[in-house]
């Protein structure tokens, strides 16, 4: 492939049998920092809800699975959206729809595959999670028509990647107490300012084909835009753990996310696209230490 790309067709993936790496790009298993990002707002909600380390655990670990299984099959739903325009951004014209190396009826199938694994994870959440984890559906298929008709898909990303908060509590609880849905509001927040970094990669492009991003609508002003987000985040988690009754140590421990968060607005270059994946993936960090300053206020 010619110019930027965040494909890694190398690394492990390049040791799989041929006829599997087209899939394992597809599912965007060469760069696992969506699953992350799928995985943590759910891993938030389990640090905050469990009834014990086990039952933590074992949810930490099937909510885990999940993730990987669901943003594969998110991220396959996207390219059949996408596909036609695909072709037109250098960024994602290698994509295995986009390219021809995966039909869209092999997709489907494929699709199919990562949705029974998905499933085999829900089941064993209880009739209520169940619940809750169906409804998550609906914005994971809007979310690649809404950047087509408003200027924030990213905050319809926010929807569906925060659903996590949500369905951690759900299993863990069997109901959505109050605090669930704090910290779904702040997952909303902070998915909000992290994907409008991601989508300065492609702004240029977008602009082109007609895709609608808050990067194309705030420009030189993203900086600003995501101090309000981030602000808003820290907040709705503060909010969340003050509901929740964490001890001192939440809020403490909650100082060092928001120092990171804060240094992703003060650096961000919009005009290196290099430099804006770096400080996406770097809310990986940020995610599991506010986790961590969960567990801290738990203990």
């Amino acid at each position: 492939m010619q110019g930027y790309t965040d494909i890694r067709a190398a690394g492990w993936v390049a040791r799989l049998p041929a006829p599997w790496r087209p899939y394992a790009l597809l599912a965007r298993f060469d760069r696992p920092i969506g699953a992350w990002l799928l995985y943590l707002p759910g891993l938030w909600s389990i640090t905050l809800f469990a009834a014990t380390p086990g039952q933590g655990l074992w949810l930490a670990l099937l909510f885990l699975a999940g993730a990987f299984a669901m943003r594969g099959a998110g991220c396959v739903v996207n390219d059949l959206w996408d596909r036609d325009l695909d072709r037109r951004v250098e960024r994602t014209r290698g994509r295995p729809l986009a390219s021809g190396a995966v039909t869209p009826l092999q997709a489907l199938g494929f699709l199919a595959l990562l949705c029974a694994v998905g499933l085999g994870v829900l089941v064993q959440l209880g009739g209520f999670a169940i619940a809750v984890g169906v409804v998550s559906l609906v914005p994971v298929v809007l979310y690649p028509l809404a950047k087509r008709v408003t200027d924030f898909p990213q905050f319809v990303l926010g929807l569906t990647f925060g659903w996590g908060a949500l369905l951690g509590a759900a299993a863990a609880t069997g109901a959505l107490p109050a605090p669930a849905w704090w910290l779904y509001a702040a997952a909303i927040a902070w998915i909000l300012g992290y994907d409008t970094i991601y989508a300065h990669q492609d702004r240029e492009d977008d602009a082109l084909v007609g895709i609608r991003s808050t990067a194309r609508r705030f420009g030189a002003a993203t900086p600003a835009f995501l101090r309000g987000c981030y602000a808003a985040a820290l907040a709705l988690l503060a909010a969340s753990g003050w509901s929740a009754g964490l001890s001192w140590a939440f809020f403490l421990a909650l100082s060092v996310p928001a120092g990171l968060l804060w240094r992703q607005a003060r650096v961000l270059d919009i005009h290196d696209p290099a430099q804006c994946l770096a400080l996406f993936k770097a809310n990986r960090e940020v995610g599991l230490l506010v986790a961590l300053a969960l567990l801290l206020g738990r203990l």
